[in-house]
């Protein structure tokens, strides 16, 4: 009997950054929206990012928060959002956490291989914005 010791999963690759980084963007250009836009790889660490015309600053390190929240706690940052105010959640037991709506886990045959997290509008936009570049994955 042989003992698996690895196993084979889909990853991301950059093309593949580049091409949810993209939707993402033009999702973004077409309503008009200043966002950031971070896509990070299965551990949560920066792979793509764009900044559009006149994003405030601040939104940068808040999307990657939310694509790292995305893949670090395998669901998007909006179910924290929701447990938080729901009064479910203590933001201080979980680092690393950035509960707001806007992250996605990037999902390649079931596996996680990444998030994207969007800032710098409303959250219901930031999310919408998020969810065209993980649907480019698709």
């Amino acid at each position: 009997m042989t003992e698996t010791r690895t196993v084979e999963r889909p990853r991301l690759t950059l093309a593949g950054a580049r091409a949810i980084l993209a939707a993402a963007e033009a999702e973004a250009s077409r309503n008009g929206w200043p966002v950031a836009i971070a896509v990070v790889d299965e551990g949560g660490h920066l792979y793509a990012f764009a900044r559009l015309d006149d994003t405030q600053l601040g939104s940068i390190k808040v999307a990657i928060g939310k694509a790292r929240s995305a893949v670090l706690f395998k669901r998007e940052s909006r179910l924290w959002e929701e447990a938080l105010k729901a009064g479910r959640l203590s933001p201080l037991a979980f680092p690393d956490l950035l509960p707001a709506e806007g992250g996605i886990p990037l999902l390649a045959g079931g596996q996680i291989v990444g998030g994207i997290g969007v800032s710098g509008v409303k959250p219901d936009e930031d999310a919408r914005v998020a969810r065209a570049g993980a649907e480019a994955l698709a």
